[in-house]
C-alpha cells in the first residue's frame, strides 16, 4: 500500500492534533515530544505534524510518498533519476523516531518530497544536515545533487 505524506510544521501540536483528530475522526498514531503523526485510512494520507515556534503560522514542511518495501523506494529511485531528475538517497537513517530508507527530489517551487519506508521504530527525532532543524535528512548516502533545501526537510513515520 502507498500513501501521499503532508508534513506540517504547527506552533500548538496540542491544538493541532485536537484538530486533526476532530478532522479525520482518528487518534494520532505515533505521538512522542514536539511530533506526532497521523496514519489515516480514508482518505490514505500518513499527516505528520512537527512543532515549531511559538506564534508561527503552520507552513508545509515536506510531502511524500510512504511506500511497504525498500524494493519500492529503490524503484522510485531508479524511475526518478531515469526521468532526469537530481535524487538525494538515505538508507537506514533515524528519523521522525523511526528508521527508514528514502530518496528525496525537490519540485520546481522548491518543495522537497520523499518516497521511504519505514522499517522499524526508533528513539530519536533525528537532525536535518540540510536546516540544521528537529527534522530529518541525517545520514547521506548518495547524491546526484545537494540536499533539499526546503526550511524543514522532514520525516515520514
Amino acid at each position: 500500500m502507498s500513501r501521499v505524506q503532508l508534513a506540517l510544521r504547527v506552533a500548538d501540536l496540542e491544538a493541532s492534533i485536537t484538530f486533526y483528530s476532530k478532522l479525520f475522526g482518528t487518534e494520532p498514531a505515533k505521538r512522542r515530544e514536539g511530533y506526532a503523526n497521523f496514519a489515516i485510512t480514508e482518505p490514505p494520507l500518513k499527516l505528520v505534524l512537527i512543532e515549531g515556534g511559538t506564534g508561527e503560522d503552520t507552513r508545509l514542511d515536506h510531502l511524500g510518498v510512504e511506500v511497504a518495501s525498500t524494493e519500492q523506494v529503490d524503484a522510485a529511485t531508479t524511475r526518478l533519476k531515469d526521468a532526469g531528475l537530481a535524487t538525494f538517497e538515505e538508507n537506514d537513517t533515524s528519523c521522525c523516531y523511526a528508521l527508514q530508507d528514502k530518496v528525496w527530489v525537490t519540485g520546481p517551487g522548491k518543495e522537497p518530497w520523499e518516497v521511504y519506508v519505514v522499517k522499524a521504530d526508533a528513539d530519536q527525532l533525528g537532525k536535518s544536515p540540510v536546516s540544521g532543524g528537529d527534522a530529518c535528512c541525517a545520514g547521506q548516502e548518495e547524491s546526484t545533487e545537494p540536499a533539499p533545501t526546503a526550511a524543514g526537510c522532514a520525516c515520514g513515520s
